[in-house]
C-alpha cells in the first residue's frame, strides 16, 4: 500500500496481534491467545489484499509485480531467520534433532514448512522444542494465499 491508503487502525490490529503471540509463547496460565493472533494476521492478509485487487484493473503485469513485491519483502527476512535458527541448530540440537531440523529447511524457505509439520504431526513426533523451524508453518500458510488467492480473484 502507499502512503495515501495507510491504515492506522489495521497497524494497530497488527500490533494487538503481535502481542498476543509474544504473551502466548510466554506461556502464561492466563493468556492463551497465540491462535487468534495469527489468525488476526491472516483476516488483515486477506482483507489488504482482496482490496488491492478488486480496486484496480488487473492485469499479468499487475500480478507479477504483486509477486516481486512480497518476495522481496518476505524472503530476505525469511533467509535470514532459517540461516541463523539452523546456525544455533547446529550448536545446540543432538544429531538426531539436528536431521530432523535440517530436513525442515528446504520447506521452509519454500513455503511448504505447514504441510511438512502436518505430516509429520502424530503420537510418535518429535516434541516441538526441537524443531526450530515449526514457527515458519504460519508464513507458509500466508504464501500460499499470497500465491492462489489474486490468481483465483482475477478469474
Amino acid at each position: 500500500m502507499d502512503n495515501a491508503q495507510y491504515r492506522g487502525d489495521i497497524d494497530g490490529l497488527r500490533a494487538l496481534a503481535v502481542v498476543g503471540v509474544i504473551l502466548y509463547h510466554f506461556e502464561l496460565p492466563v493468556f492463551s491467545g497465540g491462535y487468534a493472533g495469527v489468525d488476526v494476521f491472516f483476516v488483515i492478509s486477506g482483507f489488504l489484499i482482496t482490496g488491492l485487487f478488486t480496486k484496480k484493473d488487473i492485469d499479468r503485469k499487475t500480478i507479477l509485480k504483486f509477486y516481486r513485491r512480497r518476495f522481496w519483502r518476505l524472503f530476505p527476512a525469511l533467509f535470514f531467520t532459517v540461516a541463523a535458527t539452523f546456525f544455533i541448530a547446529c550448536l545446540i540440537l543432538s544429531p538426531f534433532h539436528l536431521k530432523d531440523a535440517a530436513e525442515s529447511v528446504i520447506p521452509s524457505l519454500l513455503g511448504l514448512s505447514n504441510f511438512l509439520f502436518w505430516y509429520e504431526s502424530g503420537y510418535f513426533d518429535t516434541v516441538a522444542i526441537y524443531k526450530p523451524l515449526l514457527h515458519t508453518w504460519s508464513l507458509a500458510v500466508e504464501t500460499q494465499f499470497y500465491l492462489i488467492w489474486p490468481l483465483f480473484l482475477i478469474c
